[in-house]
């Protein structure tokens, strides 16, 4: 392989884990303000194998050829014209362009240097690339859509995922009072996380558990036993649902605005700034990263299989510098 190409997995087609293979690409060079990063993991996520079947972030993407993925730990390589906060050999992380195309399964991607931040020093490449698209889905969740307060009540559903395991923790460390839904299983883990009240799911309606929230994060969505929609019973008057994977309808605004509640859609955006905040709280221990297994780039497929059975505890990885 020439230093002007690189491996990355490509898809050609819609489809299951088998369109993903590990491919030789050309090498991008970084344009003025961005940076070259040299992967050294990418962080796997639900949005990914949405995207790759044809639905998720598709209809952005466009028709295949392209490289899957947004997060991203690696160093820097090489610095475009205009680049002062970062320079070759920095340690970063960081989830680039999203939801436009990243291209974070491959061994080099460029973007913007200050959608990056310094790496977290005390924890792992692989680790480190778990963290961009869940945690600050979860931070920009709490702190900038909920504006999330001491002595707020907080109910995270799916809350042993990846966004919902940083959720647990972010709520925790702005004061809230922390309820999750999740499997008994996962309950003593949460628990350590600083979920102060845990409902499994699969022996008790939520509804039927918790009242009087002020915060619900809805990581599950109406498409899955109409999560939201049931959600909105558990708020008090002027509490707001988040609906995270699949939005919020129509219907849903109105059903809550109809209830005096608020509802709001979400999508994550680059957050330079915001990972640097995150990365601090990793550093002093008062947050905590799982990285459940990490795979080697070539087994891909499997870790898209594994990741859509939809049990994951904490995240999915790959591992792309040899």
């Amino acid at each position: 392989m020439s230093a002007s190409s690189m491996r990355a997995v490509v898809q050609h087609g819609f489809g299951g884990p088998e369109v993903l293979q590990v491919e030789e690409v050309p090498r991008p060079e970084p344009l003025p303000t961005e940076v070259l990063v040299r992967v050294h993991a990418a962080g796997i996520n639900p949005v990914d194998w949405k995207t790759r079947s044809g639905t998720g972030m598709a209809h952005v993407l466009g028709d295949p050829p392209f490289i899957l993925g947004w997060d991203v730990a690696g160093v820097v390589e090489e610095t475009g014209f205009g680049v002062t906060t970062l320079k070759p050999g920095d340690e970063v992380y960081g989830m680039p362009w999203f939801p436009r195309a990243a291209g974070a399964y491959a061994e080099y991607v460029t973007a913007p240097s200050r959608q990056f931040a310094r790496k977290p020093a005390g924890i792992s490449h692989e680790q480190a690339a778990a963290v961009p698209l869940a945690a600050l889905t979860a931070w920009q969740v709490l702190v900038d859509t909920a504006d999330v307060r001491p002595g707020r009540r907080v109910l995270i559903h799916a809350a042993a995922g990846g966004v919902g395991h940083f959720a647990v923790q972010f709520a925790k460390h702005l004061g809230a009072y922390v309820i999750g839904t999740a499997s008994s299983a996962r309950h003593e883990w949460l628990a350590g996380l600083g979920a102060d009240e845990l409902i499994d799911y699969t022996a008790v309606r939520f509804e039927d558990a918790v009242k009087d929230v002020d915060v619900v994060v809805d990581l599950v969505g109406d498409g899955h036993a109409n999560t939201s929609t049931r959600s909105l019973s558990v708020l008090r008057p002027g509490g707001l649902l988040v609906a995270v994977p699949s939005g919020a309808s129509p219907e849903l605004l109105d059903t809550a605005r109809a209830q005096g509640l608020r509802a709001s859609a979400f999508l994550v955006e680059p957050d330079g700034p915001a990972l640097a905040r995150i990365a601090g709280l990793i550093d002093s221990g008062d947050v905590k990263v799982e990285v459940e297994e990490a795979f080697p780039l070539d087994q891909v497929a499997r870790a898209h299989s594994h990741g859509e059975t939809g049990h994951t505890r904490g995240k999915l990885v790959l591992r792309v510098a040899s």
